[in-house]
């Protein structure tokens, strides 16, 4: 221990007496460590620490899987019945769905995230609640669910963190007993959406919603299952396969067998499964950055090893051992990594909160990022093996001295020639890096830039956006939605600055999706094929213009498309394209209501283009609109301003507005629409970003490498009778024996050993 003591100060003193060699190689290494302690703390919170649930990985979600159009979807309420009754894998099923209210009483109305779940989702999770308690099995039926659980974010952030267990809040009209308050850590709901809810209050079935006979493919319900101790997931699929067998045969018996199924997933894979292999990514890049920081360091260290060869020798002479010489020039290495990882844990703490700014907490789990424990191991672990990777070539080298001839030469070394081939290696590889890594960035930065050239299909320069959800205790009836959106829009369109104004149920990339089958007049659905089927939306009179969705044949929405008047649909070009191939769709007619012995026609008046509605990656469904005026069966519009200016500047009136035609409705969600296509890219744009950063500082630390190994002796030499003068070498060059890098190092360079 007293040798190592010793081996630490003196280490420490040589480091001192190199001020400038010590803070490049510092630095270097910060810039290595903290990419890799920032990039990891994201893999480490995202992807290799558990789910904040008991035992979670039992936890599975159950879809219905329509397999020949890749579509997983919800589950309907007799499914889940179905599931939860006849399941033998699973210890418990329990059953959620969205459930947004408006708050209102105290204070301005305010929109809340909530989630409608069965009494058994806590218990089913493992979950209990910090204050208070959860719901019980009666508070699942009509007239006992006026109650909820709030999240420990909104208790502080609406109550102040003051009890409130006992107390009533007012959703949508109506008061609700709050029983319980969730612990901090408690947000399911998080992985299905942006943020975490805000409250759970309990989902009610009637027994008509119940009827398999009715209402098996109504669905809108997510469903989370506990296996068994000892259950497989292939074990429980299998299971869930001949269930959907029995149910298929006897509720739906023209559903074709290859189609028609059940998915279980994995929550954690639900969760994280679209962002785990580009997180491996971005780690496996810092990972080269690192890589380059090494051979920056092990470089210097061997264009500083000519300078103490006479050191080497002297302490060899003295009795020193090979191996005591070894351990001591690794002693210095590990000390100066690991001065660069307490240096690259300051850098990763920065970096890590503005990942998160960047990415605007998009990331799942987002909130469980941090330096923690893990992350401050990580960090140490990989600072010691940084400094004993770049640290043992340099020091093996260095260690290898002739005493005759380093004595008799007052410093030279027969092995300058190997040295030289080593710096030579170590800038090769430390160029090869970093070019892997700069044609990685450069090509997803090209891929970047053609996907942002790509069309929306519709204009989203000065348009604003906002969305607004009626209660169904105040707006219970369609004729009064309607009511409501006529009002509304003649409030908004008379205001100053307003070009046009429309509503729809579902904004292009505003994350929301409506989507369902449809007859088609003249050409039934063979049995064993899928119907066909698309993203269905209600609009405005209005809306296309307004959004700027060109027309192709026909006409747009307008006054006279009322609820006594014939019922008419708009479907866009891909969808004529499909189903309609080679004839012209326009007075043809389609059905989605009523039933398959009387389907209630309604007639195809226009053809729009094709809107980009997930995202300008990849393709969208076809899809067709309806005029909400025939059919108002959403409590939730988006409203579209088309503005003369700018668009964020009506956000107020707009505002204004809306509350002149009820002041207890709250209005959210209020963005651009260039904001939201941006948004809409931000995960691109963010791996973009990081791949980027991580691509420069990996070529400026292999450009510091090369700019060390430039002051080799040959190349001096060349200068020199190119007519340099020697002060002006002195001043301007990069001598690297000493340690000394362009402008970066001052130790004295010693002779021309390299």
């Amino acid at each position: 221990m007293n040798t190592l003591w010793q081996d630490i100060r003196y280490a420490a003193r040589m480091l001192w007496k190199s001020p400038g060699f010590t803070a490049v190689a510092v630095i270097a290494v910060a810039l290595g460590v903290g990419a890799n302690s920032a990039i990891f703390s994201v893999v480490n919170a995202v992807l290799l620490k558990p789910l904040a649930y008991k035992d979670p990985g039992q936890l599975v979600l159950i879809n219905h899987n329509y397999k020949k159009i890749d579509l997983r979807a919800s589950v309907s309420a007799p499914g889940y019945a179905y599931y939860r009754d006849n399941a033998k894998s699973f210890s418990d099923v329990a059953a959620f769905g969205p459930m947004n209210v408006n708050l209102t009483g105290e204070g301005e109305p305010e929109r809340l995230q909530g989630m409608s779940v069965t009494a058994n989702l806590f218990q089913t999770l493992g979950a209990r609640a910090a204050q208070g308690r959860t719901f019980s099995a009666e508070e699942n039926r009509e007239g006992n669910n006026k109650v909820v659980v709030l999240s420990d974010a909104f208790w502080r952030r609406r109550f102040g963190g003051v009890a409130v267990v006992g107390k009533s809040v007012t959703l949508n009209g109506e008061p609700y007993t709050v029983v319980g308050v969730m612990p901090p850590g408690f947000q399911f709901g998080r992985e299905f959406g942006p943020t975490g809810p805000d409250l759970w209050s309990p989902i009610t079935f009637t027994p008509q919603q119940l009827d398999p006979n009715n209402n098996l493919t109504s669905e809108y319900l997510g469903v989370v299952a506990r296996m068994k101790p000892g259950v497989s997931a292939g074990q429980a699929q299998a299971e869930m396969n001949s269930i959907a067998d029995d149910l298929r045969r006897q509720y739906m018996p023209g559903m074709d067998e290859s189609n028609w199924g059940l998915l279980l997933t994995p929550l954690d894979e639900f969760v994280v499964g679209q962002i785990r292999a580009s997180l491996w990514i971005l780690l496996g890049a810092v990972g080269f950055v690192l890589l380059i920081a090494c051979a920056n360091v092990a470089n210097l260290l061997l264009a500083r090893a000519a300078a103490r060869q006479k050191e080497i020798a002297v302490r060899t002479a003295l009795g020193a051992s090979r191996w005591r010489v070894v351990r001591q020039l690794l002693t210095e290495s590990v000390l100066l990594s690991l001065a660069g990882g307490a240096t690259g844990l300051l850098l990763a703490m920065w970096g890590v909160d503005l990942l998160l700014k960047l990415n605007d907490n998009r990331l799942p789990r987002a909130s469980e990022i941090g330096l923690d424990r893990n992350v401050l191991l990580f960090t140490l672990g990989v600072s010691f093996v940084t400094g004993i990777v770049f640290g043992l070539a340099p020091a093996f080298q260095t260690s290898r001295v002739n005493l005759h001839d380093t004595l008799k030469e007052g410093g030279r070394s027969g092995h300058a020639g190997v040295r030289r081939g080593v710096r030579n290696a170590l800038v090769v590889a430390e160029m090869s890096f970093a070019v892997v890594l700069l044609v990685g960035a450069g090509l997803l930065i090209r891929s970047f830039t053609r996907l942002q050239q790509v069309s929306p299909g519709f204009e989203p320069r000065g348009a604003l956006a906002m969305m607004v959800s009626l209660p169904a205790n105040k707006y219970a009836d369609p004729v009064q939605r309607a009511a409501f959106m006529r009002q509304m829009l003649e409030q908004v369109r008379a205001l100053a600055g307003v070009k046009s104004a429309a509503t729809i149920t579902t904004l292009p990339m505003s994350g929301f999706n409506q989507s369902g089958s449809f007859g088609i007049e003249g050409k039934p659905t063979p049995r064993g094929q899928d119907s066909p089927h698309g993203s269905r939306w209600m609009a405005s009179d209005d809306y296309f213009q307004t959004m700027g969705v060109p027309l192709v044949r026909g006409r747009y929405f307008d006054a006279r498309d009322t609820a006594d008047a014939p019922w008419v649909a708009i479907i866009d070009e891909a969808m004529a394209r499909k189903y309609w191939p080679g004839e012209d769709p326009l007075g043809k007619r389609i059905a989605f209501e009523g039933t398959a012995q009387q389907p209630r026609w309604r007639e195809i008046v226009g053809i729009v283009g094709h809107v980009k509605n997930e995202g300008l990656e990849g393709e969208s469904r076809v899809q067709y609109y309806i005029p909400y005026a025939q059919r108002a069966d959403s409590p939730n519009l988006f409203v579209v301003v088309r503005a003369e200016g700018d668009p964020a500047s009506l956000a107020p009136a707009v505002r204004g507005a809306i509350a002149g035609v009820d002041r207890d409705l709250p209005v959210y969600r209020v963005t651009t629409m260039e904001q939201m296509v941006s948004d809409s890219l931000a995960q691109r744009r963010f791996a973009v970003f990081l791949l980027g950063v991580f691509a420069f500082i990996a070529l400026v630390l292999a450009v510091v490498g090369l700019c060390a190994r430039a002051d080799a002796p040959h190349v001096v030499a060349a200068l020199r009778r190119l007519g340099h003068r020697p002060a002006d070498l002195r001043r301007d060059s990069a001598p690297a024996r000493g340690g000394r890098a362009p402008r970066l190092l001052r130790a004295r360079a010693p002779r021309d050993e390299s």
